[in-house]
């Protein structure tokens, strides 16, 4: 088999998924695109459909109730979910996070197993004002206070962090460690004093995914409240960064340049200029062709890498590449979008330009193409081609 080649179990899932995406997500993404945030009752039916379907927490393992897909399995079906809006992919779906599975004890019950079934939600709390693609250098404290610790900071670009139920937080519970054992993560309710959702920030694309910041003063958590260990939350969320990066931000970029690329080949065979379908002339192929080109790159590079994380392979290195290679194509493949459909490009009425906006976070999230272009650099003049996966 093959690295982009199915088995028959994950053909048939891809298909029914496509087959959803198609026929229930479609037809709603112009109304959701309107919705500063869609009320539930809109979504739950949506959100039922898709855990009656088995689509709903996928990446979560089959004995908390998940979908039980590995790397490579969750890869081919974010590739489909690539192709329709973030909200509906967050709200339909389930942002179910796998730093959960360090749940232990009350906390499984609490948080993990209901977030698995769809009945609570949950947002990620790391980014701050002045810690980004740098997650290390967060300054929210968590001060040991009795049993437990008292949290203050701010967190910004939290996203769903006002429909959240709790946030995973992560906090510094030891300045000089740091990331070498002084950052902790924390389950915090929604409704825990201290705990505050502030401003939306508003932005450019991904309409619908509400971002906000998330304030704590001096708000008291319990020992039962932390996640993991005490001083293991960052290399805890660094464990689940590579999933996250070629299935998220890889794979649903892929999906996300497919959909653009059916749209811009359909357009080309209908649209007619000077007499003849925009299709043949030349200058217009070639955006189709190497739309086409790098879409097939990046989909190779996302499969072979993930087959390797399947494989027990570190392969943070090349999961830097899978990032920067394809947050930077599926951009090039929007912008293409909306030159092949010209004036219809930048309307509203094709979905084209909501593509190429919500597109551009790809590249910022996560760890901007920047840093990564870095640490690629940095690890080839340090040890050479081989810990990038070119020997």
């Amino acid at each position: 088999m093959t690295i982009c080649q199915k088995s028959p179990e994950v053909e048939a899932l891809t298909r029914s998924l496509r087959r959803f995406i198609e026929t229930e997500l479609h037809p709603v993404e112009h109304t959701i695109e309107t919705m500063q945030g869609p009320p539930d009752e809109f979504i739950r039916p949506l959100r039922d459909k898709a855990r009656a379907l088995g689509f709903y927490a996928m990446n979560m393992p089959a004995e908390v109730g998940g979908g039980g897909l590995g790397t490579a399995e969750m890869c081919f079906a974010e590739e489909q979910i690539g192709r329709t809006s973030p909200v509906l992919i967050r709200q339909v779906f389930g942002q179910v996070y796998l730093m959960l599975m360090a749940c232990k004890g009350a906390q499984r019950e609490r948080y993990l197993l209901p977030t698995v079934r769809g009945e609570r939600n949950c947002c990620i709390a790391i980014t701050e004002p002045n810690a980004g693609s740098d997650a290390a250098s967060i300054t929210t404290t968590a001060e040991p206070r009795g049993e437990g610790f008292i949290i203050n900071g701010l967190k910004h670009f939290i996203s769903d962090g006002d429909r959240a139920d709790y946030a995973i937080v992560m906090a510094v519970t030891d300045k000089a460690k740091r990331v070498k054992g002084g950052i902790t993560a924390f389950l915090v309710d929604k409704n825990t004093p201290g705990f505050t959702v502030g401003a939306a920030q508003n932005m450019m694309g991904q309409h619908g995914v509400r971002h906000v910041e998330l304030h704590f003063t001096d708000c008291y958590v319990g020992p039962e409240q932390v996640l993991g260990e005490v001083g293991q939350g960052f290399p805890m969320m660094l464990a689940s960064v590579s999933r996250v990066r070629l299935a998220q931000i890889g794979a649903r970029a892929v999906g996300m340049a497919g959909r653009l690329l059916d749209l811009c080949a359909a357009y080309a065979t209908e649209r007619t200029q000077f007499g003849k379908k925009i299709g043949e002339f030349q200058m217009i192929q070639q955006m189709l062709a190497d739309t086409a080109t790098e879409m097939f790159a990046a989909r190779t590079m996302v499969m072979g890498t993930a087959a390797n994380v399947d494989a027990g392979i570190d392969c943070r290195e090349q999961v830097s590449m899978v990032k920067l290679f394809a947050s930077e194509m599926v951009n090039r493949a929007a912008d293409r979008a909306v030159q092949i459909f010209g004036g219809m490009g930048v309307c509203q009425e094709a979905p084209v330009e909501r593509f190429f906006r919500d597109a551009r976070v790809f590249r910022i999230y996560d760890g901007t193409s920047e840093i990564h272009r870095a640490r690629i650099a940095t690890v080839l003049m340090r040890d050479g081609q081989g810990p990038l996966g070119l020997e």
